[in-house]
Parts: C-alpha cells; sequence; structure tokens
C-alpha cells in the first residue's frame, strides 16, 4: 500500500490539451444539458457581468482522477478561458467525502454549460482510478493487468487506461488504454490462438515464441478445461523460457482435475478458477521442478474476490482484472456557491475551502 500512495504523491505534470481529442461539438453546448444551454443565453443578456465560483465534489474516500482532462476541456472550450481562475487538486490525489476538488471563478456565461460535461469526465475517471486502488490493495501489491477493452465502448479505453494506471495496474491490454502516458499495450495468446492450432497448446505457444522470441511465454492453459495437464506440457516443452501460465476456467466449468480427483468435491464451489485448483497447480509445477513459473489468473475478478484469495493465501503471482474495475459508483456534483464575492448557495451547500487546492496557470 505505501508503494502505490508514494507513486500516486509523486505525479509528474500535468496532461495537457494535446493529449485529449475531444469532440468539437462541446464548444457548440452539444454534450451540455439543454437548461444549462439555456441559463448562458439568459445570463447573456440580464446578468453578463457576473463572477461566480463554481465548486466540484464527491461523496466517497476515492482516489481522484480526471482532472487534466477538465482542466484541458475548460481551456478548449470555455469562452475567454484566460479570464477564469482555476484551482484544482491532481490526478492521483486521495480524497475525502465532500471534499473540494475543483473551483472555476468567472462570468457564468463563459463556462457554466460546461458543468455537466465536467461532472462526468471527473465520475469515470475517478471511479475506475478508485476500482483500480483498491483491487491492487487487495492483491497486496501483486501485480494487476487492467483487461477491460471488451467491457465498454472502445472510445473509452485511453481516458480508462489512464484512470487504471493512476490506480496502480501494473500493465493494460491495449495500446489505447496507454496512449495518454505513452506506454504500450501488454498481452500474449487468447483462446482463438490456441483453437487454430486444434487445441494444442504446446504447438500454439511453439508458433508464439517463434514469432515473437523476445517476449516473455505466458501461455494460456484453460482451453481443453485440463490446466494442469497443458501446463504441464508447456513446461516440460519450454523448461525456462516459460514465465508463467494463465488460468481463465469459465465460472460455469470444472475442470478434469476435480473429475480424476472427485474425493475432494463437496468442500467447495469446483467451477471456475478457484482457489483449490490453483494450489494443485502450483503443487503440481513445482514437483516437477518448475518453480520458476508463475500463475496468473484471470475471469470474473473483482476487489471482493481477489481479497478472499489473498486470505487464503493462493498461490497466484499475477490477476487480470476486467469489467469490476469499470463499474461507475462515484458521482461529482458541481454548484455555484459564490455570486459577485459574496456567499450564494442553494440550501445545504456552501463554498468550502481546500488548503491542498493549487492554481492552474
Amino acid at each position: 500500500m505505501k508503494e502505490i500512495e508514494l507513486k500516486l504523491q509523486g505525479k509528474i505534470k500535468r496532461l495537457t490539451n494535446r493529449t485529449f481529442k475531444f469532440d468539437e461539438r462541446v464548444k457548440e453546448g452539444w454534450f451540455s444539458a439543454v437548461y444549462f444551454l439555456k441559463t448562458r443565453e439568459i445570463v447573456r443578456a440580464f446578468k453578463p457581468d457576473n463572477i461566480v465560483t463554481m465548486q466540484f465534489f464527491q461523496k466517497n474516500h476515492a482516489v481522484l482522477c480526471g482532472t487534466d482532462e477538465v482542466i484541458a476541456l475548460i481551456k478548449t472550450f470555455a469562452d475567454d478561458p484566460e479570464s477564469l481562475e482555476i484551482y484544482s487538486l491532481k490526478d492521483g490525489d486521495k480524497i475525502a467525502p465532500f471534499e473540494t476538488v475543483l473551483t472555476i471563478t468567472g462570468p457564468y456565461q463563459n463556462f457554466g454549460f460546461l458543468e455537466g460535461v465536467i461532472d462526468g469526465i471527473l465520475a469515470r475517471r475517478t471511479s475506475v482510478s478508485t476500482n483500480v486502488y483498491n483491487v491492487v490493495k487487495a492483491a497486496g501489491q501483486k501485480p494487476v493487468i487492467f483487461m477491460g477493452d471488451r467491457d465498454d465502448h472502445y472510445t473509452q479505453q485511453a481516458g480508462d487506461g489512464y484512470a487504471a494506471h493512476i490506480g496502480g495496474s501494473t500493465a493494460q491490454a491495449t495500446h489505447a488504454m496507454n496512449e495518454w502516458w505513452g506506454k504500450k499495450g501488454m498481452g500474449t495468446m487468447p483462446h482463438a490462438l490456441i483453437q487454430l492450432f486444434n487445441g494444442d497448446v504446446v504447438e500454439a505457444s511453439k508458433a508464439y515464441h517463434a514469432k515473437f522470441p523476445e517476449d516473455d511465454l505466458l501461455v494460456l492453459v484453460d482451453y481443453n478445461n485440463d490446466v494442469i495437464t497443458d501446463a504441464l506440457k508447456v513446461a516440460r516443452e519450454f523448461g525456462d523460457k516459460l514465465k508463467g501460465v494463465r488460468v481463465d476456467t469459465s465460472r460455469t466449468m470444472i475442470d478434469q482435475h476435480f473429475i480424476r480427483h472427485q474425493d475432494v468435491l463437496g468442500t467447495f464451489d469446483p467451477r471456475g478458477v478457484n482457489a483449490p485448483l490453483v494450489f494443485a497447480l502450483r503443487e503440481a509445477l513445482d514437483n516437477e521442478g518448475f518453480q520458476h513459473v508463475k500463475i496468473v489468473v484471470s475471469g470474473g475478478f473483482s476487489e471482493q474476490r481477489i481479497r478472499e484469495f489473498e486470505e487464503q493465501h493462493v498461490p497466484v503471482d499475477i490477476y487480470g482484472v476486467g469489467g469490476s474495475l469499470l463499474k461507475i459508483h462515484i458521482g461529482f456534483t458541481g454548484d455555484n456557491v459564490v455570486l459577485n464575492g459574496e456567499p450564494q448557495a442553494k440550501a445545504g451547500r456552501k463554498y468550502r475551502f481546500n488548503e491542498r487546492l493549487e492554481k492552474v496557470d
């Protein structure tokens, strides 16, 4: 946990609008709630000289993400953005419930129409970064690979991958997920590769290694629903060249190991990737001298499931996690709280000073 905290505190310079591929229709208000657009027109006609302060907050303990994107959005699409005074926390800051994370001061008509867009950016990015942070904590600092490419629309990959990076993930599955922070995607083989070699895991692995000899050889071993048999086959074939095996057994399947050893059934749920299967795989590899081969697990893993594995000291080396990291559970709110230098806000809201906010140039 300490390593993650240090990583989050040691953030690099802010990303700029050169990083983000914004839709130019933001300027037209295409993505803004219509009542914001109508309010902008009313204020232009009747209250053009107003100066408001809008502040943003949420209601959870979280790892903040999306501030760089929001600042770039404001500087790109607000009217006369240089007239605005912005104070913000940074991506990676840990935040408390109701803590002010961002304030914008200036004429309402210049930026108010962006309120909902800002809320949405902060909500999604902070949800993902917080989900990943909690999963990494649950994994006890073991590497976590972000495999969320199939769980949401592809246009979200860059932002989600960056948020996962902020949260502490070790690697991301696609190049797009790494785009904002200058890395490349990481991955080895899908089930499709093994299928193309008629289910022969060894032959598929030979082809992979021949084509990508510089890669760490990490073999998927659940294609035939017999992970121990296939893991030993590839370990015997490749020896020290084999860096790891990945188990991704479907939650509706019972591995052949338990069909051969039915005496253990009845004491646990034998479906999918389960603790006894991983223990048995580790023992089988170790008994043949393959202690160096790491075990990667994937398939429906969440913070709770990882925590259960870690509490049982299941010999997992790396977790691959996807859909559970993309749950949007943190919502942000923007409120106007100051008008022309005086407190003015709806009942129950007020300006909340935060000494941690930094002025944005």
